[in-house]
């Protein structure tokens, strides 16, 4: 568990042992990442190595520079006094991977996934990545807002690994759920709304 000091914007790192009853469950081969106690929380594979930034969480398949994809997940809290129902999340989304300037070969449609809680979308793109020698790669792009939080998830990964790595953004955007509060870290239990 991570936490920020406020004055000099470092983490703390902070472990918890759990007690015997918690509710912490996630599928084989991965582990789950909550942050600010629920606001946002997904499953990650559990060998990703974690780095905390300024103003996201990044995991990535092996320490860097030798990592072959990218996870990246920032938040916000939004005010509740809008009804961000209306929020056009789709054509937001659209709009940003139009704007993206890396070398584009090939965009996919947006993507909805429906739940109780929260409006998901996500889109991909694939690119020449020309940063050592030129090579294919994906991206994509997951927005959600749900319960007055907003994330924003990027995941960027090499074409000829797709096979391998796709599962894992499966498994991310299945699980991904906003705003579900957990009052005790080592219980896992969550809040009501």
């Amino acid at each position: 568990m991570s936490k920020r000091k406020k004055d000099n914007l470092q983490w703390i790192k902070k472990t918890l042992e759990l007690k015997p009853d918690h509710g912490w469950d996630g599928p084989p081969g991965y582990k789950i990442f909550v942050a600010d106690r629920g606001a946002v929380r997904f499953n990650v594979p559990r060998d990703w190595a974690f780095e905390p930034k300024e103003k996201s969480f990044k995991f990535t398949d092996k320490e860097p520079p030798d990592d072959d994809c990218c996870l990246e997940v920032s938040f916000n809290r939004l005010p509740s006094s809008r009804d961000w129902s209306l929020f056009p999340l789709k054509s937001v989304l659209r709009q940003a991977m139009e704007e993206d300037d890396r070398n584009i070969i090939e965009r996919g449609e947006v993507i909805s996934v429906k739940r109780q809680t929260a409006r998901i979308v996500w889109m991909e793109i694939k690119f020449i990545d020309t940063q050592a020698e030129p090579r294919e790669a994906f991206s994509r792009t997951c927005v959600g807002i749900g319960s007055n939080i907003q994330c924003l998830i990027t995941f960027d990964y090499w074409a000829d690994q797709a096979e391998q790595l796709i599962p894992h953004w499966d498994e991310v955007i299945r699980s991904l759920t906003l705003g579900l509060y957990i009052g005790d870290p080592r219980t896992g239990f969550a809040l009501p709304d």
